[in-house]
């Protein structure tokens, strides 16, 4: 049975969140009303996975992430509140070695998260089972070429397809952040993540790269240099693309994998559509998302990787997707970004 700590300066949240794992089938063995005592009650217990609060007296959530990573690394999930403030905390704690976030409906203070006790349950034995120590801190190393990165040449109208759920945030920050602009990609990221924190997501990833990039919307197009992130609760798939601008459309059909955004609806419809280069890689997560995409890419003659085992923090979408026999290459994070390039460097 998995074991979990619940960090949470409310007495009742601390309450409704141990009985809702308890009838979930997850034994709370503690709980914690500060960061301060979630760092000591994890060297004592040794939780399985541990719910981290944001807000907190003393110390807060993302002080408390920094100090169990230290000290006693241990699969962390947040429990936001629905603000933006809540937002980018709960990104920097995910920056810090958090593995996943989980938004609580109405609020800090929630009487509403009952209402969603399997979705957090899931949530909770879906980071218990994940690597708090892999892919944390990653650094991509840069492209190496034979001419320095800003004479390179590479093919016209390249489009890159990234996908990745539980331990994502940061690697698919450091693949971004490495990428060239002068490879003129256009890029579409689908992170599995709760709809108020994808607009915030979209925001670090286009101060930490070269590329703009932004959260979707329906009917927007790109083109070279620019990027999308899928909306949170909305499937992202590509509706047209020419003269190397491709343009998008938002959804809320049927739920894919369980998820919405699915990988395999971006990857599949940009398969089907684009006909310049594919590039599409899968990240850390759990579940199958990204396999049939992966297999749509390959198909259509696209470049397609996988992060490797020992840097995902839960390695369910690379493996499956690897198990198809249509992943040309499985590397570690810092790894990536150098072999996304090659793939669309132009033989000399």
């Amino acid at each position: 049975m998995t074991k979990a700590l619940v960090v949470d300066d409310s007495h009742f949240m601390r309450t409704v969140i141990s009985d809702i794992l308890e009838e979930g089938g997850v034994e709370v063995i503690d709980t914690a009303a500060n960061g301060k005592q979630a760092v000591k009650k994890v060297e004592e217990l040794d939780p399985d996975v541990v719910t981290m609060d944001v807000e907190m007296p003393e110390m807060n959530g993302i002080e408390a992430v920094e100090a169990v990573m230290d000290r006693h690394p241990t699969p962390i999930l947040m429990l936001s509140a629905l603000t933006t403030e809540d937002a980018d905390a709960t990104l920097e704690a995910m920056e810090k070695g958090a593995v996943d976030t989980f938004a609580k409906p109405g609020g800090t203070i929630s009487t509403e998260l009952s209402g969603h006790s399997e979705e957090l349950v899931a949530a909770v034995e879906d980071v218990a089972a994940a690597d708090p120590t892999a892919g944390h801190d990653v650094q991509q190393s840069a492209p190496s070429t034979s001419t320095p990165a800003t004479d390179a040449a590479y093919v016209d109208n390249p489009t890159l397809l990234v996908g990745a759920s539980t331990g994502g945030p940061n690697v698919v920050e450091s693949i971004l952040g490495a990428l060239p602009r002068e490879a003129d990609f256009r890029v579409l990221v689908v992170q599995h993540m709760p709809d108020q924190f994808t607009s915030r997501f979209a925001k670090r990833l286009d101060q930490s790269s070269e590329y703009d990039i932004k959260e979707a919307e329906d009917g927007d197009r790109i083109s070279g240099g620019e990027g999308l992130v899928a909306r949170g609760d909305y499937h992202m798939q590509v509706s047209g693309y020419s003269n190397g601008r491709l343009r998008v459309r938002l959804d809320q059909s049927e739920r894919r994998h369980s998820v919405r955004p699915a990988i395999d609806v971006t990857m599949e419809s940009a398969a089907e559509h684009i006909t310049d280069p594919l590039v599409a890689v899968v990240l850390t997560g759990m579940g199958t998302d990204g396999a049939d995409g992966v297999r749509a890419v390959k198909e259509a003659g696209g470049a397609t990787f996988a992060q490797d085992e020992a840097t995902s923090a839960v390695f369910g979408i690379p493996e499956r997707a690897i198990e198809t026999g249509c992943v040309d290459e499985v590397l570690p994070a810092d790894r990536l970004t150098e072999a996304i390039t090659d793939a669309i460097r132009r033989s000399t």
